[in-house]
């Protein structure tokens, strides 16, 4: 590898759509080794993850040089952040034009957040029953023969590998059924791996689960089999 130049790897530690956790502990051993500056983007991971709800760094005792996070998602506010040695955050500070050229977030938002925050690291119970409801919805998913993407993270992606059949089934859901859950269709997926994505909350019962899984299985159905 040159030794001209900076060089930076830039990662997620979760990928939204097929919700694979990055190796993070090894991306940042190849960081160290050639000399590039690692800066992980976290925003599918705070809150639900690590003691504190720090996100996978935290979990893994991880310290990349720049840590990407939001406020909005499982903070359930607005806006986000950078944390990092305090050079980097001069230099973002002072060169990066989006950040420049916007306003601040407002003191409602700002306490807003904290309050957040606050609470996730207060209740790492809600983590835990995140995690074992996503668990028990994919189980309870192939168990009904339906095509869910396997991963270790909390997101639950049901393939329908199709992008009208994937349109066509979430309209039936939310339509017929009362059920919101958004198509994944191109760009933000391949085509051919267009799937419906599911994150289900630490309050969504068994009875919530069940009754989803049969009117998801009808809504498949009805609009036509998975490839």
């Amino acid at each position: 590898m040159s030794n001209t130049g900076t060089k930076v790897v830039v990662f997620e530690s979760i990928y939204s759509m097929d919700g694979d956790v990055a190796p993070v502990k090894e991306i940042l051993a190849l960081c160290e080794k050639y000399n590039a500056i690692s800066y992980i983007d976290e925003v599918h991971a705070v809150g639900m993850y690590g003691e504190n709800g720090a996100g996978i760094c935290e979990r893994e005792g991880c310290q990349p040089d720049i840590i990407n996070g939001t406020l909005a998602k499982a903070f359930g506010v607005q806006g986000g952040y950078i944390a990092g040695k305090k050079d980097f955050v001069d230099a973002i500070r002072s060169l990066a034009s989006a950040f420049i050229f916007t306003t601040s977030l407002s003191p409602v938002i700002c306490a807003g957040a904290l309050t957040s925050i606050k609470y996730v690291r207060d209740h790492p119970e809600l983590r835990d029953k995140l995690h074992e409801r996503s668990q028990t919805t994919k189980k309870i998913l192939k168990d009904h023969d339906i095509n869910v993407m396997d991963n270790d993270s909390h997101i639950v992606p049901v393939m329908i590998n199709d992008a009208k059949k994937c349109k066509a089934v979430s309209d039936e859901l939310l339509y017929k059924f009362g059920i919101y859950v958004q198509p994944i269709n191109f760009p933000t997926v391949p085509v051919g791996t267009e799937r419906l994505r599911f994150t289900p909350t630490p309050y969504h019962t068994d009875a919530h689960i069940y009754d989803m899984v049969l009117k998801v299985k009808s809504a498949i159905k009805r609009c036509g089999k998975v490839k």
